[in-house]
């Protein structure tokens, strides 16, 4: 088995801000691992968020990753590797991705089938309007026109409630609401409780991943569901927030692999937890393998390529606001023209 990686730049098709700052790009890692005449791909999306970089990833990456000579299965392989990895859970991600890529080929079946997931009627995704010029909202409208719910990036210092309003003159879709952690506890409620007169379905992150006291206080008292993000990033979190939220967001850039992110469905849904599978920017790899989840959640929020300008790759497609996933092996990724 052999292993390539190269640093892919992404362009945003706008300038995507949230509370904590803004970008024109973001730099990803595109790994290939080799073996029978089967290329299997992954990427790695890090966030600053999580004290992750690209240069943390190539660092390792150019030290060297052993793979197995020949890889048996693929869990065999991702135990070798697994532990190279540092704990860089965008880097597992990338490997994992990669690695039920190359085995769902070999066993000649997509990945979704190998999840027992189904592809039939999945979740509408909702579709990202980041924080920005009021007056482009209406044209940012415009181009979501395909898909049937938006999400909208809040946690400005005095322009959240503004924002709603200029969205509303244009649509009245339902709403997805974002905060980034940028709200305070007293914040968090006024603005719960006025958005719930704008057909808001939820409020995902509001306060600061450490205020677990002030989240379930807000929970208990706020008209709209409280989904944590920043706060639910593996397994490991989930018993210790549960009672603070009404849902999480699932992203394989924060849990570290496909495996993960499966043992955090199964949890979530024992602890009575609504379930949001989630995405960095991260171009149509990343999306992809999230998407072959999107049968076991609630609701989705798979629009990371569809934010970006230069995605290297094809795979899951959405219709109508709904995704399509192929019937081909693996991931079934196409390469693009790009």
């Amino acid at each position: 088995m052999q292993l390539e990686h190269n640093v892919h730049r992404i362009y945003l098709k706008h300038t995507f801000s949230i509370s904590r700052g803004s970008n024109n790009y973001y730099d990803i890692l595109i790994i290939k691992i080799f073996e029978d005449d089967i290329i299997g791909i992954g990427e790695a999306a890090p966030n600053k968020r999580y004290d992750e970089t690209i240069y943390d990833i190539k660092s390792i990456l150019d030290k060297g990753v052993i793979l197995p000579k020949n890889a048996i299965d693929r869990e065999s392989t991702w135990n070798i590797i697994y532990p190279q990895l540092c704990g860089i859970k965008s880097l597992e991600a990338a490997f994992s991705i990669a690695l039920w890529d190359w085995w769902g080929q070999k066993l000649k079946h997509p990945v979704h089938k190998l999840f027992n997931s189904r592809i039939d009627n999945l979740p509408q995704t909702s579709f990202t309007l980041a924080i920005g010029d009021l007056n482009d909202i209406g044209k940012k409208i415009e181009e979501a026109k395909p898909y049937s719910i938006l999400k909208i990036k809040l946690g400005t210092p005095n322009q959240d409630k503004e924002i709603i309003k200029e969205v509303r003159r244009f649509t009245d879709k339902p709403l997805r609401v974002d905060a980034n952690e940028g709200w305070d506890e007293k914040s968090a409620l006024d603005m719960c409780k006025w958005l719930a007169d704008f057909n808001v379905e939820l409020v995902e992150q509001p306060l600061p991943s450490t205020m677990l006291d002030s989240s379930h206080r807000l929970k208990t008292k706020s008209p709209l569901d409280i989904y944590a993000d920043e706060s639910s990033k593996s397994y490991c979190d989930l018993r210790s927030i549960k009672h603070a939220f009404d849902g999480i967001n699932i992203k394989l850039m924060k849990c570290g692999s496909l495996e993960e992110a499966q043992k955090m469905i199964h949890a979530a849904k024992s602890f009575g937890l609504k379930i949001m599978l989630g995405c960095m920017v991260e171009t149509s790899i990343g999306i992809t393998a999230a998407a072959n989840l999107a049968g076991q959640v609630d609701c989705l929020d798979l629009d990371g390529n569809l934010l970006i300008e230069n995605d290297p790759f094809s795979g899951v497609q959405v219709k109508n606001g709904k995704l399509e996933l192929s019937s081909r092996s693996g991931l079934g990724l196409v390469s693009s023209s790009v």
